[in-house]
């Protein structure tokens, strides 16, 4: 039983209300009865609030649910459907006049810049700090280690350096630079020094090719230095597109030994920015789990977060990396940002967490936990207290998820007011990225866009949360297209537009961020190089990559595009339809056979079980899972939803039967239970289906997914992952 402190009226688990007593508070200047009194009073206000607004989502669906049970039959009239949707406050009225959003106060990493964005549990602080730590990246190691430079006799990776594959290695890059910081008759394949040399009172890079000189095509892109030896710069810095590119030069590395220059590596401005994840990609179900939650967001606004831990035999101490200090060519010094700019995503409206309980016992609503604490950690960062700082405009960023339409934006809104005013901050210090993931949302976007407008710094778009949310509310409309095919719809393609063109015509390009889902394929670089320059193609000037080394190379994708000019381009463009979002992705026409349904469920069934037992057996939120076909693919709780109501949807319209997904449940579990027989760590939920309750969630998911609220997987997660912690502590 846990240990419960009383602070007017709220219960507090000991372990939080110590970590916030001896931890979070001091040194923000607000004191313990100040807290204390302000949280109390928010929680008086808002949880009725919140409350009222899943009472508000529960009516919406169950009269979308009774709408289309009444059409069973009939095609979908969208003229009727529009009006239906407009008649019960699904569809609210678009503002009456244009208008920009007005927040001030932003990052420029966020404001101006456009690059990739990491997000990485915060619950893991090895995670959590490499994720801080990738503003800069390797591009030798990037391209080294992944798929995009072929294996061959004499160029393998191996377990130690290959000289071969390294000198495939640096006449790439070299070839990335050409196009980066092009040189005005030479490549930089064929440099053989990097010098500084004067004119006037600056600075200049003077190019060596064999016995020529060469320069750069654009002088200006050169941007800084730093000293080495009397002969050449340790590293010279250029800009293109907002991002940098340096070089660094060292003849007596094991690599600038063979280069012809002497270049050790190149570094590329990378996760220009970092979301860390207290919702999808974290198993945070009770007061343990938040507080490690909250002190590793405290130690990052500190400023002091590390972490040990043993790699190839050696214990390696990670901390987060200083700034980088250069000089620029008129001789003055500068220094650029060592780390990520970090956003903090709270949790959305529906959970609820133990770890305080309200004056009648029930537990306190978990979004609204997340907002004080959050908030109170970062105050440290806004004060300046940390040892390196992270917003030097001094904002919070807090990243909200599964808001679904104005009235939960204005909720949300109203919270960070409250917030803000008990821990004596500026009104608008805290800003919103509010992720559009939910389809009333998605409909109703410039609504949000503008209750939120002076504190708005982020919209996105993805395909996994919007998808669950588009088959649990149209869920008795008919059969749902297979999940690939989904990816084509006509809904999401208007979608993706239709978030980019509300963003641009309401005043983010120079304010916001306007983001990109996922990359869900770890390990194919390859082929996300190929896909993923279609982010900023379309107006995007951040999007989400699964790791350190997917951001290097994903920079590359804004050194050849420029967003900025792209959203000027796309300002002309019609706003896309909302007729195209309302219509539903239904199947007809597909004609599947058997074997495309049974191949349909096992690839489902699989991909939930794999993401599920780590789940509720170790408590990872988020883990690059072998698929069906053994391609390891990022897996989260929005994947997890597509899945599980994908297959709800087939079971309720009898395209499987009950008896068939139970059947493909056991089969994959042995598939599932194979593929981690690597991990000593890992329970089998095979033979003892009844015993594991890992697999017992799984099917939950499934046969429990037509009541479950919209669709969320939270609840039953939850609750499977505290009897799996009740039964070890037993």
């Amino acid at each position: 039983m846990s240990t419960l402190v009383n602070r007017n009226g709220l219960q507090i688990d000991k372990v939080l209300d110590d970590f916030i007593a001896q931890e979070a508070l001091p040194g923000t200047n607000v004191n313990s009865d100040e807290f204390w009194t302000g949280f109390a009073k928010i929680v008086s206000e808002f949880t009725p609030r919140n409350t009222e607004l899943l009472s508000f989502r529960d009516e919406l669906q169950s009269q979308i649910d009774s709408w289309h049970l009444e059409q069973r039959g009939k095609s979908i009239e969208l003229e009727t459907y529009k009006a239906f949707l407009r008649s019960i406050g699904y569809i609210r009225p678009e503002p009456e006049q244009d208008f920009e959003i007005d927040t001030a106060n932003v990052d420029s990493e966020i404001a101006t810049i456009a690059g990739p964005q990491l997000v990485v549990p915060v619950l893991n602080a090895r995670f959590a700090l490499n994720a801080a730590n990738a503003r800069w990246g390797s591009a030798y190691d990037a391209f080294y280690g992944t798929d995009l430079l072929p294996e061959g006799p004499g160029t393998e990776k191996g377990d130690s350096y290959n000289p071969g594959r390294g000198a495939i290695v640096i006449d790439r890059v070299a070839e990335e630079l050409d196009a980066i910081v092009p040189l005005e008759d030479a490549s930089h394949k064929d440099v053989t020094s990097y010098r500084l040399g004067q004119e006037g009172d600056k600075s200049v890079v003077e190019i060596q090719v064999g016995d020529r000189t060469s320069n750069l095509r654009n002088p200006d892109q050169f941007v800084g230095f730093n000293s080495g030896d009397a002969s050449e710069p340790s590293s010279i810095l250029f800009k293109n597109n907002g991002l940098h590119v340096e070089i660094q030069i060292d003849r007596t590395h094991d690599v600038g030994s063979v280069h012809p220059a002497g270049v050790k590596d190149v570094v590329f401005e990378s996760a220009i920015t970092t979301i860390q994840d207290c919702e999808d990609s974290v198993a945070a179900v009770d007061a343990e789990d938040k507080t490690a939650v909250y002190r590793n967001w405290l130690g990052l606004m500190k400023g002091d977060l590390s972490e040990s831990f043993e790699k190839g035999g050696e214990t390696v101490h990670r901390v987060l990396n200083e700034d980088r200090s250069y000089t620029a060519p008129d001789g003055s010094s500068f220094t650029l940002p060592g780390r990520s700019l970090l956003l903090v995503r709270n949790v959305g409206l529906l959970m609820k967490n133990d770890a305080i309980l309200l004056p009648d016992g029930s537990e306190i609503f978990e979004g609204i936990m997340d907002a004080v604490i959050t908030s109170l950690c970062s105050v440290h960062d806004v004060k300046g207290e940390g040892s390196l700082r992270n917003s030097r405009a001094g904002s919070i960023y807090i990243v909200k998820p599964k808001l679904h339409g104005p009235d939960e934006t204005q909720f949300t809104c109203d919270l960070f007011n409250a917030v803000e005013d008990m821990l004596g901050l500026d009104r608008h210090t805290i800003k919103i990225g509010v992720m559009d993931e939910e389809r009333r949302t998605s409909l109703n976007l410039r609504q949000c866009i503008q209750i939120a407008k002076s504190r708005i710094v982020f919209i996105n778009t993805g395909f996994l949360d919007r998808t669950g949310d588009e088959i649990h509310t149209s869920m008795r409309a008919g059969v749902m297209l297979r999940k690939e095919s989904m990816k084509q719809a006509e809904w999401i393609l208007a979608y993706e537009d239709r978030n980019v063109d509300n963003g641009i015509k309401t005043g983010f390009p120079g304010k916001a961020q306007i983001g990109k889902g996922m990359w869900p394929k770890p390990d194919e670089m390859k082929e996300m190089m190929v896909a993923k320059v279609g982010h900023p193609t379309a107006g995007a000037s951040c999007a989400w990559v699964p790791s350190p080394t997917a951001a290097t190379l994903h920079a590359l994708h804004y050194h050849s595009i420029s967003v900025a000019s792209r959203q000027e381009a796309l300002k002309s463009r019609d706003i896309a339809p909302m007729d195209s979002i309302l219509t539903i992705p239904l199947s007809a026409g597909e004609n599947l056979s058997a074997e495309e349904v049974q191949n349909e469920l096992d690839n489902n069934v699989q991909g939930i079980l794999g993401y599920v037992v780590r789940w509720v057996d170790q408590g990872i939120g988020c883990s690059k899972v072998p698929d069906i076909n053994n391609v390891g693919l990022m897996e989260d709780r929005a994947t997890c939803r597509i899945s599980s109501q994908h297959i709800t949807n087939w079971l309720l319209h009898g395209m499987v039967s009950e008896e068939q997904v139970r059947q493909s449940l056991e089969r994959m579990a042995t598939v599932v239970d194979e593929q981690n027989s690597g991990d000593d760590e890992y329970e089998n939920m095979s033979p003892n289906f009844t015993d594991s309750i890992a697999f017992q969630a799984a099917g939950d998911l499934i046969f429990e997914g037509l009541v479950q609220p919209n669709g969320y997987t939270e609840p039953i997660l939850h609750q499977r992952r505290k009897e799996v912690k009740a039964r070890a502590s037993a």
